[in-house]
């Protein structure tokens, strides 16, 4: 089974490399979802890395109804996460009715060529999942991210599985958001897929001896400027013994 951890930076990556995964997904700005690290971050990642890296191609938060403008951002991302020498990129476009955007997928994917391609979370808000699996499957993409249309991937199992039957094997179908320690046993056995995306991070907090209380950069109440999340090596290690007694 394989096993791609969400990671928010380089540090991250290299745990989660320590901690037994066999792929990154690379992103920033996690709290909104992710969005496309920089080129300095990417570059510095390949450098440190031997397991497969792929990158995040998402401009902004958000929906993914994208502006002719953020289009140009996401084909000129895509040829840099190629340049740097990633394994593969992430990326996911729909229509304002909420389906597919076969004409930009394919687009993007002509792009991306030979990189292994993942489309994300975007399909989580689609109008009609089965309908959106098969377009994804005739574009070519070769994994297909999700929870379930749900919040949670453990909120999420019932659709994951029948998406997974429906796939025949067409696609790698990875369930995503929320798997951890204490629900991966039940979302591997249950659905039975074969890859899981995690993010298993931890809370560090930061160095800084004097501290202003009152300021929050982003403006969110619930995160403070002086703590940062980061990828937990050990529970990666405990989730990679958990699947290890699955298979």
């Amino acid at each position: 089974m394989l096993l791609e951890v969400c990671v928010n930076s380089v540090e991250s990556a290299i745990a989660a490399e320590k901690g037994g995964a066999q792929r990154v997904e690379f992103c920033d700005n996690i709290f909104e979802g992710g969005t496309t690290p920089s080129y300095a971050a990417i570059s510095l990642a390949r450098k440190h890395l031997s397991i497969d890296l792929n990158i995040i191609i998402r401009p902004r938060g958000g929906d993914f109804l994208y502006s002719s403008l953020e289009l140009e951002i996401i084909k000129q991302d895509i040829l840099s996460a190629k340049i740097l020498g990633a394994d593969g990129v992430v990326f996911g476009v729909l229509t304002k009715e909420g389906k597919i955007d076969k004409t930009i997928c394919r687009q993007l994917l002509e792009m991306a060529y030979p990189l292994q391609t993942t489309f994300h979370r975007a399909f989580d808000m689609v109008y009609d999942p089965f309908t959106a699996l098969d377009d994804i499957i005739s574009l070519g993409f070769n994994n297909l991210l999700t929870s379930g249309l749900q919040p949670k991937a453990i909120e999420g199992l019932e659709l994951i599985k029948q998406l997974i039957l429906h796939a025949k094997e067409k696609i790698t179908i990875m369930p995503g958001s929320g798997i951890n320690e204490d629900n991966i046993k039940e979302i591997a056995t249950t659905t039975q897929a074969q890859a899981f995306h995690v993010s298993l991070r931890k809370k560090t907090e930061s160095s800084m001896a004097f501290r202003n209380p009152f300021i929050r950069m982003g403006g969110i109440e619930a995160i403070s400027e002086y703590e940062q999340h980061i990828t937990d090596e050990k529970r990666v290690k405990a989730v990679i013994e958990i699947l290890k007694g699955i298979s």
